[in-house]
Formats: structure tokens, C-alpha cells, sequence
């Protein structure tokens, strides 16, 4: 199995991965959500405070880029900004009342997309798949000395 076959395990994940957020963009899109907004949505739903600079990291996106992203949702009523108590000049991003509303909806979505894609798999198929992506997961989070995402 080489570069040249549609089988080799690379081309698998990278179109597994691309497919499954395709699907999932067009299903959220309908509830009124771009790429973008459920991006911050689910990383300040799972980082709540976090500072422009982390979201910007966690999205591996410039600084620039996240506070327009952050201006546009909190002018939307999906983010607000609260200062830091230690330091005056950073300021911590929450997700709004609407915006964790907006998230539940998403997560259902999230997860009728995940049980779609898997519906070919037995349950002890699903099983043994999760543990085997969460050993490879956890084995990629060692080398790119990342613990995040």
C-alpha cells in the first residue's frame, strides 16, 4: 500500500477527518453557524476565560484574525469579553447565555453526525475504533508535545 492507493491509512484519516466536518458544516449551517463560529463556540465552551492569545493558538490562527473573529461574535451576542482580575490588560473570552444554547444544539448535531458516520460499524466495531484513534491521538499529542486538542 503506497502514495499511489485510496486505501493508505494517510488518505483514509485526512478524508475521514475532511468529510466529517463537511458534513457537520452543512448540518450546523442550517441552525445559522459558520466553521469558524462553532470553532470558538465548542474551544471557549471547553476553555471558558480563555485570553484572545489562547483562542488564537487553539484555533492556530493569528491574534489579528481571532479579535476580529471575537469582535464579530461579541457584536452577535455569542462572546463577551470580562477583564482578568491579575492583568488589566488581557481580557477573558465567555461564551454568552445564547451562545451555550447555541453549543447544546450543536453538540446533538455534533453527535447525530458522528453516529451517521459510524452507523456501519457494529458496536463492538465503534468501541475498538474510539480506543485505537484515542491511542493514536494520545501517541501524535507526545510528539507534537501538545496536550490539547
Amino acid at each position: 500500500m503506497g502514495p499511489d492507493d485510496d486505501e493508505y491509512i494517510g488518505y483514509v484519516l485526512s478524508d475521514v477527518a475532511r468529510l466529517i466536518r463537511t458534513v457537520f458544516d452543512r448540518r450546523v449551517r442550517d441552525i445559522g453557524l459558520t466553521r469558524a463560529q462553532w470553532l470558538v463556540l465548542t474551544r471557549l465552551y471547553r476553555r471558558p476565560g480563555a485570553s484572545q492569545t489562547e483562542l488564537a493558538d487553539m484555533l492556530e490562527i493569528d491574534r489579528a484574525s481571532a479579535g476580529r473573529m471575537i469582535d464579530r461574535m461579541q457584536k452577535n451576542g455569542w462572546v463577551e469579553r470580562r477583564a482578568d482580575t491579575g492583568d488589566r490588560r488581557v481580557n477573558r473570552l465567555h461564551l454568552t447565555a445564547d451562545a451555550r444554547r447555541a453549543h447544546r444544539g450543536m453538540w446533538a448535531i455534533a453527535e447525530a453526525t458522528v453516529d451517521d458516520a459510524l452507523a456501519p460499524l457494529s458496536a463492538a466495531e465503534r468501541d475498538q475504533f474510539t480506543r485505537l484513534a484515542a491511542r493514536v491521538k494520545g501517541q501524535l499529542q507526545s510528539m507534537a508535545g501538545a496536550n490539547g486538542s
